[in-house]
């Protein structure tokens, strides 16, 4: 009997209560708040965020508790055995309709040119809560506009509804305290410290977090409408952290990443280097097209028909030399299957045990900045090492120096890298493959330089957002992807450019994209309800 009650008293305990009339068990000490977002009941609210603390300041998430004489802020207040809870009672109503009323006081009536509009959390909140006829008449407080907090992030002081969201982030995450708020009553607002910009390494967090567009990226600022972009998730190829992302994409391209949670990997969370891994997507930063760069003169053409010569150049060089005459340089920046596919290449079909591992920013690959960047800038470090241990390769970089020295390597094939920006030596890699009589480079973007090498050729591949895979983040959790849009349609994946090298046939499409143009209600098939 002891034991059994015991056993009860370990147990976490789960109240019961009402939500609307729908009963639910929640964890012990869970906010009405969180039982609302566990349910996906909507609720008005501005100040709160799950990934920030408390703060009741919007006063917009009240509801009504049977027993107490006022409504209560749902943020703050912990469900309790039997609580019955109602957002829809005319008492939450009409005190939600007063909160919004007074956070419109003073907001200016900017939505048509506003960067935030169709994803603003005020004409959400205000079109699903709201939708009253306003009551004061008091002339709105003028303030500050297009304030510059730092390198990345503008301010329109009079849209801002004081949420905090932004302050709580610089204090609580980032842990570097840039932002505050200043003066008193209608004059209050949001600025920076003295000689203390916002330009820590997870500043645009706080336009994600902004719940109306006091805060805007300059990166995105004006380029789109955001109903005009579709988003599909993906990962951060920026380091090897992989934090899960939202690719916002048209036929134009690929305009920003947002963070997308994930409790097991970035949070809510993703630093700024990592959003600007989108920039070398686009189709105006690619190699659309094949380019063969023999002494001086280059000449271009599809991709798979570039595939199938290497094919058979390769094939002539193993006939006179064997496969140890072949070497293959490869970047952590790719997949598993993709690894898998060119490595079963070499050491099977061409018997080449030539495989070598380029490694970038050596002196700073275990560096992390105790948040989520991290000094290894490859999404794929650990596949990569499972791959060339399966395959027992264990050629280091210096046989790869001593054997071109020796004129050992008649041919080196080069995967990647898909983000040239982190790896800031590829000008002395280009000085070493000079002595290589052939020199075959498959990437998403052009290498500048190889036009100085004796024989180079350039044959185009997938970016990460156009092809599916599985990639292993630092900690070793395997995060699978599909693909998001098409870039450069006659691209090539590792998988299909090593299937043309063994001399196999695939389809493949060769159209030449089209340079990226602004795009007008590319996505509308139809109006939403208002």
């Amino acid at each position: 009997m002891f034991e059994k009650v015991a056993q009860k008293l370990k147990e976490p305990l789960m109240p019961k209560c009402t939500i609307n009339g729908k009963e639910i068990e929640v964890k012990d000490g869970t906010t009405i708040m969180e039982a609302f977002y566990q349910k996906e009941v909507p609720i008005a609210h501005y100040c709160y965020h799950p990934g920030l603390s408390i703060a009741g300041v919007c006063r917009l998430c009240m509801v009504e508790i049977e027993g107490m004489p006022r409504t209560q802020i749902a943020c703050n207040t912990k469900i309790t055995e039997g609580m019955k809870i109602s957002n829809v009672s005319d008492k939450a109503k009409d005190s939600v309709k007063w909160a919004l009323d007074f956070h419109l006081i003073n907001h200016p009536l900017d939505c048509p040119i506003c960067d935030q509009a169709g994803e603003c959390g005020l004409q959400e909140q205000y079109m699903h809560f709201g939708k009253y006829e306003p009551e004061m008449g008091q002339g709105k407080v003028k303030k500050r506009k297009v304030v510059d907090l730092g390198e990345r992030v503008v301010l329109d002081t009079e849209r801002c509804i004081l949420c905090s969201r932004c302050v709580r982030f610089t204090d609580e995450v980032s842990k570097t305290n840039e932002l505050g708020i200043f003066n008193r009553g209608d004059r209050s607002e949001v600025g920076t410290f003295q000689d203390k910009p916002l330009n820590n390494n997870y500043s645009v967090n706080t336009v994600d977090i902004c719940p109306v567009g006091a805060l805007t990226a300059k990166d995105f600022r004006f380029k789109q409408r955001v109903w005009l972009l579709k988003n599909r998730e993906s990962i951060c190829t920026g380091c090897s952290t992989g934090c899960n992302v939202n690719v916002y994409f048209n036929k134009g391209g690929v305009y920003r990443l947002k963070p997308k949670y994930n409790s097991d990997v970035n949070g809510h969370w993703m630093c700024d280097k990592g959003r600007d891994t989108y920039k070398h997507l686009n189709v105006e930063a690619r190699l659309t097209k094949g380019k063969k760069t023999e002494e001086g003169k280059t000449t271009e053409c599809d991709a798979g028909e570039l595939a199938k010569q290497t094919a058979q150049l390769i094939e002539k060089i193993k006939k006179e030399g064997g496969g140890d005459s072949i070497g293959l340089i490869v970047t952590a920046q790719y997949s598993n299957e993709e690894y898998a596919a060119m490595f079963e290449l070499f050491k099977i079909k061409l018997g080449s045990n030539n495989v070598f591992y380029w490694i970038n920013n050596q002196k700073t690959f275990e560096a992390f900045d105790g948040l989520l960047y991290r000094g290894d800038k490859n999404p794929n470090t650990k596949g990569l090492l499972r791959a060339l241990s399966k395959c027992k390769f264990d050629q280091t970089w210096d046989k790869l120096e001593e054997k071109i020295k020796a004129k050992q390597l008649k041919i080196v094939v080069v995967l990647g890298p898909e983000n040239q920006e982190v790896y800031p030596d590829i000008s002395e890699k280009l000085k070493l493959l000079n002595s290589v009589d052939n020199v075959v480079w498959l990437t998403t973007n052009q290498v500048l330089g190889t036009e100085l090498l004796k024989s180079c050729w350039q044959i185009p591949v997938k970016s990460t957002i156009e092809k599916s895979g599985t990639y292993i983040n630092f900690k070793g959790l395997e995060q699978k992807i599909k693909p998001v849009t098409n870039i450069v349609s006659g691209a090539l994946t590792l998988t299909e450019a090593a299937a043309l090298f063994a001399g196999d046939e695939i389809p493949f499409d060769s159209k030449t994209p089209v340079k990226g143009e602004r795009v007008w209600n590319e996505f509308f098939h139809h109006r939403g309800d208002l």
